[in-house]
């Protein structure tokens, strides 16, 4: 759908139920100094940051970066109608849902957001050649499994993840990623993990929580999550609610490349983009989608600290 296309249909939808994003007022600015709900710890080394209340001008199906980066994402099939008044903190506004819309088709209609780019995200640069990364949001889930995989045959058949939030590689095709917030099966059973790939083309570890999953994020409840990823030592880590969390790697060997000299960084290669709810923001292909919203999603450059992680959590819960 082109964008003016895409404007169209959003604003049509919102003047329908009678609530024009904006009306009444002009969007909030953005102020990449002094984001809004960013604790200081963070502020210099956030790259991208979404709070789903501040549409583009003149296409309310895009959602303006509140980071340092100025990437712009959009709200895939559902355009502006995928902003709805649930928010997870004080201050916030609107929270951005997520859906798979039809299981039975094998189709590209499911609600996502990000972007994506075959010759990588310029404005994405801040993770080429990194040393960490750290993503970090408010998550509630409407979903008790997987949903079913709308693309094969078998209607019994489910997707094996559901996607939460992550950057993509500097050749993902949609779907591999560098650093991602997902739930996926481990072992045959459903876990929260991070999942983290430091060189493109090369292999992904995943550190994985041993609580389980429904008791870490229970329907209907807003929790925040936040997953770190240190290339340069191969260490990840997972927390809920600015508490870490005990897990364990699905690997025990060096799928990143680490045990030889340094210093070992990330590809230089600028991410193909960023994928929220679901896998291929290009909208070519429905992954591992996710009944859920979401809200302040934040994008770091760098591996917060563990007492950082946790003042970000009361700064926004307070």
């Amino acid at each position: 759908m082109t964008r003016a296309r895409r404007a169209a249909v959003a604003t049509a939808a919102l003047l329908a139920a009678g609530v024009m994003a904006g009306a009444g007022a002009p969007p909030a600015q953005a102020d990449p100094d002094h984001p809004r709900d960013v604790h200081p710890h963070l502020r210099s080394h956030l790259v991208a940051h979404y709070d789903f209340d501040h549409p583009v001008q003149g296409d309310v199906a895009l959602e303006r970066d509140q980071g340092r980066s100025g990437t712009e994402i959009e709200l895939v099939n559902g355009g502006a109608a995928m902003r709805v008044a649930d928010h997870a903190y004080k201050g916030s506004g609107n929270s951005l849902q997520t859906r798979q819309v039809n299981p039975a088709e094998a189709g590209n209609d499911d609600w996502k957001a990000g972007i994506w780019s075959a010759s990588g995200v310029r404005t994405l640069r801040a993770f080429s050649g990194v040393e960490g990364t750290t993503v970090m949001g408010w998550f509630k889930l409407e979903m008790d499994s997987p949903a079913l995989n709308s693309t094969t045959a078998n209607p019994t058949d489910r997707f094996n993840a559901i996607g939460l939030a992550g950057v993509l590689t500097g050749d993902s095709d949609g779907h591999g990623v560098r650093a991602l917030l997902e739930l996926i099966d481990v072992n045959g059973e459903l876990r929260l993990v991070a999942l983290g790939r430091r060189l493109d083309g090369g292999n992904s570890q995943t550190f994985a929580a041993s609580e389980d999953w429904r008791t870490l994020l229970p329907m209907g409840e807003w929790v925040h999550l936040a997953a770190t990823y240190d290339f340069s030592t191969g260490a990840m880590a997972l927390y809920r609610n600015g508490e870490p969390l005990d897990g364990f790697y699905t690997r025990t060997d060096d799928p990143w490349r680490v045990s030889g000299p340094g210093p070992h960084v990330t590809t230089a290669s600028d991410p193909r983009g960023i994928k929220i709810g679901g896998s291929f923001p290009q909208d070519t292909l429905e992954r591992n989608p996710c009944d859920c919203r979401m809200d302040g999603l934040m994008f770091l450059d760098s591996v917060v600290s563990a007492s950082d992680v946790e003042k970000q959590y009361r700064y926004m819960a307070r």
